[in-house]
């Protein structure tokens, strides 16, 4: 972790203005992944020890922190972020809190996965956030309870030991461990607050299920697909663009900046697994003056840049979404959607099924990470 930024120690208390202004952050190298916690597929705070002065689901809210000087409630000062009270010894004569004395909370990922990052966001925690933090995780099949996770059976495994953190900072750390995860025991020590929780990592499905669907979205991220990459991220990020359900909002899909050039833009993808895709949908929910004129599709086997085309240059309406069954299935493991000239799409879905191939190689990669 030696090459990650780190923060520690206070923040200069709050002196009016952007609150955001002297808050310490970094560009860490695991964003380019998911967020595994991210409400969206699903994840949520199920239980934490104390939360009296904010609420532990606070963590997982999407955008960033929010701080009113003046937002004050019956317990105390009200923070956007999980705040436990102040822990005390057990004596006059013993009046701090132990070495080993810390608060918790249980997150459930959206997505099961191998975690490559972590960010505990400290922002506008300046006195009270915890002096140092660490990160369990364990796997557990099917929809474990609080006290089912608490188990003395569960195992669990440490993705960050107990290191010192900086108040109203981003505070991130790099995850090596090669495991399948479902759930995370946040720690903080001995007590504070943290406003925000970003888990970010490789989704990794569980063959079976997907075997029994038979026809799924196969680059759905909470299915095991994810963007390789895209030529435009200038308005909102082209993982948009496999999160569950529909886009709510313009800003909910993927848009890129105007282009003044006679090229186009595009977004590449590698699906769960070698696949046979049959229909596909691409939808501009919520585009109306921007979406995409025409899109194109192409597919490609794993690790490959010779791309086929499977469906041709096609004109797209406004807030709309468009069907497509295709003539002949297509096979492979990475699709390329072209765009053209710029705009955005708000979701593609390409419906189908896994290979033969892909299922053993699924499989294979799924008990490989102890699954």
């Amino acid at each position: 972790m030696s090459s990650i930024p780190s923060f520690t120690g206070d923040a200069s208390p709050y002196g009016g203005g952007d609150p955001y202004a002297d808050y310490r952050t970094a560009d860490f190298p695991f964003t380019q992944y998911a967020d595994l916690a991210d409400r969206r597929l699903g994840a949520g705070v199920i239980a934490a020890n104390d939360e009296f002065f904010a609420e532990r689901e606070n963590l997982l809210k999407p955008e960033a922190a929010e701080f009113d000087p003046e937002h004050f409630g019956h317990k105390g000062k009200i923070m956007d972020g999980w705040e436990t009270r102040r822990r005390r010894g057990i004596s006059a004569q013993q009046p701090h809190p132990t070495e080993d004395d810390h608060d918790w909370a249980l997150v459930r990922l959206g997505a099961p996965g191998v975690v490559r990052g972590i960010v505990v966001d400290t922002a506008h925690f300046r006195g009270n956030y915890p002096q140092a933090v660490s990160v369990e995780a364990a796997s557990v099949a099917g929809s474990p309870s609080p006290e089912e996770l608490l188990a003395d059976d569960v195992k669990w495994t440490t993705l960050v030991p107990r290191t010192a953190v900086g108040g109203h900072a981003a505070n991130g750390f790099a995850v090596d461990v090669e495991q399948r995860f479902t759930h995370l025991r946040v720690n903080q020590h001995p007590d504070g607050g943290i406003a925000r929780l970003r888990v970010h990592g490789e989704v990794a499905p569980d063959p079976a299920w997907l075997g029994v669907l038979g026809t799924f979205d196969l680059a759905a991220l909470e299915n095991g697909g994810q963007v390789e990459d895209a030529s435009d991220r200038f308005y909102s990020p082209a993982t948009n663009t496999i999160q569950p359900g529909r886009s709510r909002k313009m800003d909910d899909g993927w848009e890129t900046r105007r282009r003044r050039d006679k090229g186009n833009d595009w977004i590449r993808y590698g699906l769960v697994a070698e696949s046979e895709i049959r229909a596909v949908e691409i939808d501009t929910a919520y585009l109306k003056g921007n979406s995409a004129g025409w899109a194109a599709l192409s597919v490609a086997a794993e690790g490959s840049d010779d791309w086929t085309e499977i469906l041709p240059r096609t004109r797209l309406q406004p807030d709309t979404n468009h069907r497509f069954v295709l003539d002949t299935p297509a096979v492979g493991s990475r699709v390329r959607i072209d765009i053209y000239p710029d705009g955005g799409i708000s979701r593609l879905r390409l419906f189908g099924s896994l290979t033969d191939a892909g299922t053993a190689r699924l499989t294979a990669r799924h008990q490989e990470l102890g699954g």
